[in-house]
């Protein structure tokens, strides 16, 4: 996926200093956006900057003041006020105020660009502190999850299993009695299979995220997971209106596990399934992308919120009442595995698109 270009957020009255300043900016390779006055200044910020170049006079308000409030609406952006009077005062406003940087107008090409590019770096120093942060919180998660492991698989499987064994012998007693009485007692111990399969379910993938087996690549040409997957979930797609689009190139082979990749799918194309309603689409497409086989599942429903994308791959995350967070992290882990990657962003139906990039195999290691 393209790396997106820099916001600067632009926040002047000037028309001729704002024309140029955009400009020079847009030449930079910045992604610039315009704001005149503080009000149309913050509106702009709800959807995010990386540097707000602010001028320190404008018609309604001030760029002191402006600074924190712009901070609080895209905390993760720097500011860099701007002024034609510079004083010792406006001076010490601006550190107040929280700004990374104060240049005086007219200010010189190189030294606008340079101070921008330090204020970017900034952002991204933050950025890549908040990810260390993150990844020690998720190392974390996944101690948690090792030294569970040990004590779930004996303690809730042998009552499981127990507990299985038992509703079947009812069941056999069930079905010994008058046809009539039947129905009303079979039905709780429907109930109760369920969820022991449940458990189950929620148990294997505990088991399966802690302590993942050893990966035995060997040639797997996708359209055999792909077609596994789309036929199995056709019926349910078909059940609740929704119509899944196939759009893949031929021939592409990745080196892996089969089933795992196939479990991956599977997750991802639910997913979109359950995100979609009646009458949306969800659409599975595979190409190849120069060394790499780049697989997307996109789907027509609310999408993901940037908050939620942060977190989706975090061992227990979920915004799903009663799921267990384990799924979207072990298709992350399985990808990696398999020395890919898996992205997620907003697809050009609405909804979300998770976007896999696993090493093409080529026709000499088929």
């Amino acid at each position: 996926m393209k790396a997106k270009r820099p916001r600067i957020l632009l926040v002047d009255d000037n028309e001729a200093l704002l024309a140029n300043l955009e400009e020079i900016l847009g030449d930079g390779g910045y992604d610039v956006v315009p704001a005149r006055t503080a009000v149309a200044a913050l509106e702009q910020a709800r959807t995010g900057f990386d540097v707000a170049l602010v001028d320190l006079r404008l018609p309604d308000g001030t760029g002191t003041t402006l600074a924190p409030r712009l901070k609080e609406v895209s905390p993760e952006g720097e500011i860099v006020l701007l002024t034609g009077f510079a004083t010792l005062e406006t001076a010490i406003a601006a550190v107040r105020a929280g700004a990374f940087a104060y240049l005086v107008k007219p200010c010189a090409t190189p030294e606008l660009l340079l101070t921008i590019e330090q204020a970017l770096r900034q952002v991204r120093l933050h950025g890549e502190k908040r990810e260390l942060a993150r990844r020690a919180q998720v190392a974390e998660k996944l101690a948690a999850v090792g030294t569970l492991t040990a004590g779930l698989s004996h303690e809730i499987r042998n009552p499981l299993n127990a507990a299985g064994l038992q509703l079947v012998v009812l069941e056999r007693g069930i079905r010994r009695l008058p046809t009539e009485s039947q129905p009303k007692l079979l039905e709780p111990l429907t109930l109760v299979r369920d969820e022991i399969k449940r458990l189950e379910h929620l148990l294997e993938d505990f088991l399966q995220f802690a302590r993942p087996r050893e990966l035995i690549a060997r040639p797997v040409f996708l359209a055999e997971p792909l077609d596994a997957v789309l036929g199995l979930l056709s019926g349910d797609a078909q059940r609740r209106g929704i119509a899944i689009e196939r759009d893949g190139e031929p021939g592409l082979a990745v080196a892996g596990d089969g089933e795992r990749l196939r479990q991956v799918l599977m997750n991802l194309a639910l997913n979109a399934l359950e995100a979609t309603p009646a009458g949306g689409r969800v659409r599975v497409s595979a190409h190849l992308e120069h060394d790499a086989v780049v697989v997307a599942v996109e789907d027509s429903g609310p999408g993901i919120t940037a908050a939620t994308r942060e977190r989706i791959f975090e061992p227990f995350f979920t915004t799903k009442a009663g799921g267990s967070g384990l799924g979207l992290p072990m298709v992350h882990a399985i990808v990696t595995q398999h020395g890919g990657t898996i992205a997620v962003d907003t697809s050009v139906l609405g909804g979300a698109r998770f976007e896999l990039r696993l090493p093409a195999l080529s026709s000499e290691g088929t």
